[in-house]
């Protein structure tokens, strides 16, 4: 477990973003996280100090601008997500990965992508938007991807897998009651159909949100699991710190 620091920075040109690192020189490989509805929290604080202390940089853009909401507050959450545009989060999350670029101790070219509920369709878009600066992408739950009609009012996102490069891993609940096994079906036909590498797996009796242990919907054997499969497809494909 690696000795690590963690801060505050600022983008140019655009939000603060969370970054944690391991505290020696590396070059370490890296990580672009996206939020959920909530906003940068110390959940996700937590998320990529965890990160860090496996070997990566990570960075969590602050999508949210500020903004946090307690997970009891749904509604208001759910109503700064609804206010989110794909265009402005993909170029915040562009100045994210600039960032780590420009910084010493990380890999330029191993940065990947990991993504949780909104967050998830955000790194799903983010491999197709940056393919050219991705080489691994792991969404959890990732709300919007590819709904029969998405209760928040978002668009599907399937168009863009013909411009994806990097492996995907997709994890969901078997309880989420979001997204439905059919969706499942719909993202692995359109990912064959365009022949990319990827692993779609489901936990049986989680719901959506089942690794976040501050919510009720925390469920710890499959968060411990699907972190395991998390951290195997990035040191797979990203590779080990130097």
């Amino acid at each position: 477990m690696s000795q690590i620091s963690s801060e505050w920075i600022q983008l140019e040109n655009g939000p603060r973003a969370w970054y944690a690192r391991p505290t020696d020189a590396g070059p370490h490989p890296a990580v672009l996280v996206f939020i959920e509805a909530f906003g940068v929290n110390a959940h996700f604080q937590d998320v990529a100090e965890r990160l860090a202390q496996a070997g990566y940089c990570a960075i969590v853009p602050d999508l949210y601008h500020g903004k946090t909401y307690e997970y009891s507050d749904f509604a208001n959450a759910i109503g700064h997500l609804k206010t989110l545009n794909d265009e402005v989060a993909m170029r915040e999350a562009g100045l994210a990965i600039q960032a780590l670029q420009q910084r010493a101790e990380v890999r330029k070219d191993a940065i990947g992508a990991l993504g949780f509920c909104m967050g998830g369709r955000y790194a799903f878009m983010a491999n197709a938007v940056h393919a050219d600066r991705l080489r691994a992408t792991v969404a959890f739950y990732g709300g919007g991807i590819a709904p029969d009609q998405d209760f928040v009012g978002r668009n599907p996102v399937l168009h863009l897998v013909d411009q994806m490069q990097a492996p995907l891993l997709l994890l969901y609940g078997t309880e989420d009651q979001s997204i439905t096994p059919e969706e499942h079906g719909r993202i692995a036909t359109a990912l064959s159909t365009a022949r990319k590498r990827y692993t779609l797996t489901v936990f049986p009796g989680a719901p959506h949100g089942f690794f976040a242990d501050p919510r009720d919907s925390f469920r710890p054997e499959a968060a411990k699991e699907g972190w395991r499969l998390t951290l195997d497809h990035l040191t797979r494909y990203l590779g080990a710190s130097a």
